[in-house]
């Protein structure tokens, strides 16, 4: 069977980018090896951490936690059982909605695997049924990716696991060590802190996402501490062992012995391509898995496009639904206007999310600016949602005040922030803020106190100089005194 576009893989870039062909009038399939699990009693033993994310903070009342503390006190009560029912219902409702959105557009779902049989023709095996073929002039690669899985480490499913395993665990662990700080790394162990385990984040660099502002980046810190997470930054994990059935250590490259239920190891991915058969189709995937592709996300064979985490970092939903869109555009030949800044959001707890440069970036290119700040503890909302530790930043251009960059870490923060990216996408300025009229309670009013704060700043700035001016007198005024002394010295 023939379509105009084949879709391999359902991640966000892939299900974007079908939605986009569709929309074009095209005759589009996707090919998903997880739909029926997804969709079916038997959900996928891989559930995406968002889900469990979401279960966590439901099942603990953490977001209330200050209104009804005793939910949060008793989260050490959770079963695995609950936990894994409620993440499997959240997934069943998206894979649903999912599936539902595909169908409105007319896009052909298809369960199975897919692998090439050459460069314009795909076979697509499901369970024992018959292999299809299916041909097409255009593919779309959205497989995503899987934890890397170095040789060193002894993993079991059970006390050393990767992040894929750590969701097929049969009960919460007590304690866990997870080696790795890195975006995934941190939104692991801070969801089961607020499980009630003890946490341990073990990390070769000595600081925590790098490319965040040093100080939102330093304030998440504070908060994954809060929950009782303890680090080891600057320090390398050298050995992994198990001890026995309930029991794991990690050794550290001092000689630190680290003891823990469990350790998961959260660093790296690889790409997954291994069952495309990518060979028949004149493509070679790198060491990791991941396809090269130029800037419009074609491979070397140009009618075959790569999106999301195939074609590695960043591995950012909202970049992978762009690249989709992208992709598909140039494919079917129509002009794509990319969006000018890129989002970037870390589902830790509390969220973190920024747009555009950080302040180190704006002093490193010596760009003068201002800072505004605003603690979520100045909205009522924010304490409503126990959100009174949230912080929103603003940089401004000094001289013309347009908005240049927006970091956020509190609750809602990957949501916040989407109002600092419609101002900066239209070039708004500070006033824009000052002047604007946000609902009340909401935590939109965060900005408003931001802008005021730097405005603030900036007149009592000016205030300063004035009167720390020294008034100078003119050279007329000079002559004019002297001529007139002169004068009544004669």
């Amino acid at each position: 069977m023939r379509y105009d576009l084949i879709v391999i893989g359902n991640s966000p870039s892939g299900h974007y980018g079908a939605l986009t062909a569709a929309k074009l009038h095209k005759r589009v399939a996707l090919i998903d090896d997880r739909r029926d699990a997804m969709l079916g009693d038997n959900l996928s033993p891989t559930v995406p951490f968002k889900m469990l994310r979401e279960a966590s903070l439901l099942l603990t009342g953490f977001r209330h936690r200050a209104v009804f503390p005793e939910l949060f006190e008793r989260r050490d009560q959770i079963t695995s059982s609950q936990f894994r029912s409620l993440s499997d219902e959240i997934l069943k409702q998206e894979a649903t909605s999912t599936a539902d959105e595909l169908k409105t557009h007319g896009v052909e779902s298809i369960s199975g695997s897919a692998r090439f049989v050459n460069q314009h023709e795909v076979e697509v095996t499901h369970g024992s049924q018959e292999v299809r073929r299916l041909t097409s002039d255009r593919f779309l690669i959205a497989v995503g990716s899987k934890p890397t899985r170095p040789s060193w480490i002894p993993f079991d499913g059970q006390t050393i696991v990767d992040t894929d395993e750590l969701q097929k665990l049969g009960q919460i662990p007590r304690s866990i060590i997870v080696v790795g700080g890195g975006v995934r790394g941190l939104e692991h162990a801070m969801m089961f802190a607020v499980l009630g385990a003890d946490v341990g984040v073990v990390d070769m660099k000595t600081r925590l996402l790098e490319m965040c502002d040093r100080e939102m980046s330093s304030h998440l810190l504070q908060s994954a501490q809060s929950l009782g997470i303890q680090f080891h930054l600057g320090r390398e994990a050298v050995g992994i062992g198990r001890i026995n059935a309930q029991q794991a250590a990690v050794r550290l490259e001092d000689g630190q012995r680290l003891l823990t239920n469990v350790v998961l190891f959260a660093s790296g991915r690889t790409g997954q391509t291994e069952s495309l058969n990518l060979c028949a189709a004149g493509l070679t995937p790198d060491e990791h898995g991941r396809l090269w592709c130029n800037e419009h996300f074609q491979t070397w064979v140009k009618h075959i496009y790569g999106v999301g985490e195939v074609v590695g970092f960043p591995t950012l939903a909202r970049l992978a639904i762009e690249q989709g869109r992208a992709a598909i555009n140039h494919a079917f030949g129509l002009p794509f206007v990319s969006t000018q800044q890129v989002l970037y959001g870390v589902f830790t707890i509390p969220e973190l999310a920024m747009i555009g440069p950080t302040e180190e970036r704006l002093r490193h290119e010596q760009i003068h600016y201002d800072v505004g700040r605003a603690n979520f503890s100045e909205s009522s909302r924010g304490h409503v949602a126990s959100g009174s530790d949230g912080l929103l930043k603003l940089l401004f251009a000094r001289d013309s005040l347009q908005l240049l960059a927006v970091h956020c870490l509190g609750e809602s923060a990957t949501e916040l922030i989407q109002v600092g990216q419609t101002v900066m996408s239209l070039g708004g300025t500070i006033e824009y803020f000052r002047d604007s009229l946000f609902d009340a309670p909401t935590l939109s009013q965060c900005y408003r106190v931001a802008a005021n704060d730097v405005l603030n700043q900036r007149q009592e700035n000016r205030a300063t100089r004035v009167r720390t001016k020294r008034p100078r007198k003119s050279m007329r005024t000079r002559d004019a005194l002297s001529t007139s002394a002169n004068s009544v010295a004669q």
